[in-house]
C-alpha cells in the first residue's frame, strides 16, 4: 500500500506458523518484551489484538545470520591503554548469548572527537542488567540511539515522549498511509526518511555511474560513465586506461557516442499500476536530461515518496481547541481548503472480472446483444459488447455484455419462425453482465482480455475472462480516518468553509482543529511538541530532523522558536471566523504532519433493501461484499 507497509512487511519476525505457536496457546510471558530483544526485534511495533508480542519486527539495525539468530551491531572499544580506553569505528555482530559477558554504553554515552569517554561513568548493559559502570572497563558501545527500535517507530519525532501503545498505534497507522496524489515530505522528520523510502523499492535507483540521456513519464535512459577516457589510435578510438574519463570534455562523448563505447542503461517507469488496496503506483522522474547521476542515487519517486524521501501525508496547520462540540471523541474538524485544492486527494484502481463459462444449457456469450437493455445503456460498448477505455462510468452502467442461455422447454414451430424472422433471443436467454457496483463509478483505465481460443490457460469451463480498470480520485471527506504519527487518530465530522475556521493574527485560517482532551490521558506529548517545532521551521523556511532518543533538548526548541518570533509557550489568539471576535483563551497553534488512511467511508458505506439470504437459517446475508443485511 506505501513504501514503509513494504519494507515492513519484509522485516516481519513471525512466531506463528509451523514449528511456532498458536495464538490461542500462547501465554502473556512469551508475548512480552525480554532483555535479548534490545537491538534485534523492535519492542513498539506489533499488531494490536490476538497477535500482539507474537508478530514483531526487525530492529533498525538487526540482521540474521546463517544460523537463524538475530545479530545487532556494537562499536567495539580499545583498551591497549587500560586507563585511556577509546571508541573506535570497527563494529562486531553479536547474537544475544554472546553479548551478554560484555559491558556494553549505551549509544548515549558521551564520547570526544577521538572517542574517548568524557564520563568516569557511563550507563551500560551487563548479563542483561542496566546500570552504571566505569567507563574503564566498557567492552563495546551501541552503534546509535535508533538500533533498538525498528523503522516504522523510527520514523516518530519526539518518539521519547510518547507512550509506548500510542507509538505502537502511531508505527502501525503509518503502515496503513494511502498515497497522496501530491506527496509532500514532513517538515519535522527523524532523518530516516531518505534510507526507508530508497530501500522500500518503491523508488528507481540508479546501479551505475553516469548522466541522464534521456527522461519521461515512461522511461529514463542513463549513459553509463565509461572505465577510462578515450584516445584516437591509428585512427581507431579505444580506452585510455591512464586518464579517467571527464564529462566535462564534451568532443569525448560525441566521439564515445559515435562509437559503440558508451553504453546505455534504460529504466522503465510503472504508471497506474493496482496494488492489492486498490491504490494507484505511480513513478515519477526526478532527473532531468544532462543531469550527472551518481551510483546509488534514486532517480524516479514512487507511491508516497517526494524527492527521494518518505512522504506518507501532508503538513497541515493544526490548533488544539474544541468547535461547537464537533471534535467530541477524538473527532476532527478540517477546512475546506484542504478539499478543494486537492491535499488528501489519492488515486483509486478498482478491478472487476467477469468470465464467460460453459453452463449445462449451453455457452455464455459476451455480446452486445442484450435483451430489454435501452440503446442508451449500450452506447459505450464496442462491437463485442466490452466498454471503451476512457468512458467515465457511474454505478449501474454495463461494464461487459453478457448473456447466459435460460432452460426452457422447445419452442413451437410458429415460435421457432418468429424467432428467426425478428432474430428474437430475449425468450431464451437472460442478461448477466457485468455492471458498476454501488460506490464504484470512475473513468475506465483499461481492460485486459483472456480467451481459450487465443492461448491463455483459464480454469476448466471458463472461455473467457475480461478485467476492467476504473481509475476514481477520491477526495477527503467526512468520515475518513485520519491520524498524526503520535498513535492520534481520528474520523473527519465536519468540513467547514474557509470563512468559518478560526483564523490567526495575520488572517490565515487554520487547516485542521484536534481535540485538546486527545493529549492528557494518552500521554503521547510528542505531538505537542512537533506541533511547536513545525511552527518554527516553516517560519523559518527550514526542515528539520529530530532523530528518535537523540533529538532536540527542550533548550534547543525554545530556542528555535525564540528564533523564530514565537511566544515560549506557542500559543497564540485566534479569532472566531463567524464572528471575527477573538477567542478567549490563547490556543496551540503549529504544524503536523497528519496522514489519511485507508480506512474510508466510500469503502465502507453500505445500504440494501432486499437481498440475498442464507439458505439454512434464511436470516441476510452478512457483509457489504455479499450485498448483506447484517455486520
Amino acid at each position: 500500500i506505501n513504501p514503509l507497509a513494504e519494507l515492513t512487511q519484509k522485516r516481519r519476525v513471525s512466531a506463528l506458523g509451523t514449528g511456532g505457536l498458536a495464538r490461542d496457546r500462547a501465554g502473556v510471558e512469551v508475548r512480552d518484551v525480554h532483555e535479548s530483544h534490545y537491538g534485534r526485534i523492535c519492542p513498539i511495533e506489533t499488531p494490536e489484538g490476538p497477535s500482539i508480542g507474537l508478530i514483531s519486527s526487525l530492529a533498525s539495525y538487526a540482521k540474521v545470520d546463517q544460523y537463524g539468530f538475530i545479530q545487532t551491531p556494537y562499536l567495539k572499544v580499545d583498551k591497549s591503554n587500560p586507563d585511556k580506553p577509546f571508541v573506535t569505528s570497527e563494529y562486531v555482530y553479536f547474537t544475544a548469548g554472546e553479548e551478554e559477558h560484555h559491558i556494553i554504553a549505551s549509544a548515549d554515552s558521551q564520547t570526544d572527537e577521538n572517542g574517548y569517554f568524557k564520563t568516569e561513568t557511563v550507563i551500560g548493559r551487563f548479563m542483561g542488567e542496566t546500570k552504571t559502570y566505569s567507563s574503564k572497563k566498557v567492552d563495546f558501545m551501541d552503534v546509535s540511539p535508533k538500533q533498538i527500535v525498528s523503522v516504522a517507530t523510527s520514523s516518530i519525532p519526539f518518539l521519547e515522549h510518547d507512550d509506548a501503545s500510542r507509538a505502537l498505534m502511531g508505527a502501525n497507522m503509518q503502515r496503513q498511509a494511502v498515497p497522496l496524489l501530491v506527496p509532500d515530505s514532513p517538515i519535522v522528520g527523524t532523518g530516516i526518511e531518505y534510507r526507508s523510502a530508497k530501500d522500500s523499492g518503491s523508488a528507481i535507483v540508479a546501479h551505475v555511474d553516469g548522466v541522464v540521456t534521456y527522461a519521461d513519464a515512461r522511461k529514463i535512459v542513463i549513459a553509463v560513465k565509461p572505465e577510462a577516457s578515450i584516445k584516437t589510435t591509428r585512427g581507431k578510438l579505444v580506452y585510455d586506461k591512464d586518464t579517467e574519463f571527464n564529462w566535462e570534455a564534451y568532443d569525448q562523448i560525441r566521439q564515445a557516442k559515435m562509437t559503440d563505447l558508451l553504453r546505455f542503461e534504460t529504466y522503465e517507469l510503472t504508471q497506474f499500476l493496482r496494488s492489492n488496496q486498490d491504490t494507484s503506483i505511480l513513478q515519477k522522474p526526478i532527473v532531468q536530461i544532462g543531469e550527472k547521476i551518481d551510483r546509488g542515487d534514486v532517480i524516479a519517486d514512487g507511491p508516497s515518496i517526494n524527492k527521494g524521501e518518505l512522504a506518507l501525508g501532508r503538513n497541515v496547520v493544526v490548533a488544539f481547541m474544541t468547535w461547537e462540540g464537533y471534535n467530541y471523541e477524538d473527532a476532527v474538524i478540517m477546512s475546506e481548503d484542504l478539499v478543494k485544492n486537492d491535499v488528501y486527494t489519492s488515486i483509486h484502481i478498482d478491478e472487476h472480472q467477469v468470465e464467460s463459462r460453459d453452463t449445462k444449457l449451453g455457452k455464455e456469450e459476451i455480446t452486445r446483444e442484450i435483451p430489454n437493455v435501452s440503446p442508451d445503456a449500450l452506447k459505450f460498448l464496442d462491437d463485442r459488447g466490452v466498454v471503451i477505455p476512457g468512458t467515465e462510468v457511474k454505478e449501474g452502467d454495463i461494464l461487459v455484455g453478457k448473456i447466459t442461455p435460460k432452460g426452457q422447454t422447445e419452442p413451437t414451430p410458429e415460435e421457432k419462425l418468429l424467432q428467426a424472422i425478428f432474430n428474437e433471443k430475449a425468450r431464451e436467454v437472460r442478461d448477466t453482465s457485468l455492471k458498476v457496483p454501488h460506490g464504484g463509478g470512475g473513468i475506465v483505465h483499461s481492460i485486459q482480455y483472456f480467451s481459450k481460443s487465443n492461448g491463455d490457460e483459464l480454469g476448466p469451463g471458463v472461455n473467457e475472462v475480461i478485467r476492467v480498470y476504473i481509475v476514481k480520485k477520491r477526495k477527503i471527506s467526512e468520515g475518513d480516518k485520519m491520524a498524526g504519527r503520535h498513535g492520534n487518530k481520528g474520523v473527519i465530522s465536519k468540513i467547514l468553509p474557509r470563512e468559518d475556521m478560526p483564523y490567526m493574527a495575520d488572517g490565515t485560517p487554520i487547516d485542521i482543529m484536534l481535540n485538546p482532551l486527545g493529549v492528557p490521558s494518552r500521554m503521547n506529548i510528542g505531538q505537542v511538541l512537533e506541533i511547536h517545532l513545525g511552527m518554527a521551521a516553516k517560519k523559518l523556511g527550514i526542515k528539520i530532523a529530530t532523530p528518535v532518543f537523540d533529538g532536540l533538548t527542550q533548550e534547543d526548541l525554545k530556542e528555535i522558536m525564540s528564533e523564530a518570533g514565537m511566544s515560549n509557550d506557542g500559543k497564540q489568539v485566534l479569532y472566531d471566523g463567524r464572528t471575527g471576535e477573538p477567542y478567549e483563551n490563547r490556543v496551540s497553534v503549529g504544524v503536523m504532519y497528519m496522514i489519511k488512511l485507508s480506512h474510508m467511508v466510500d469503502d465502507k458505506l453500505h445500504a440494501r433493501s432486499v437481498g440475498p439470504y442464507t439458505l439454512v437459517t434464511q436470516q441476510p446475508m452478512g457483509g457489504k461484499a455479499q450485498n448483506g443485511g447484517q455486520r
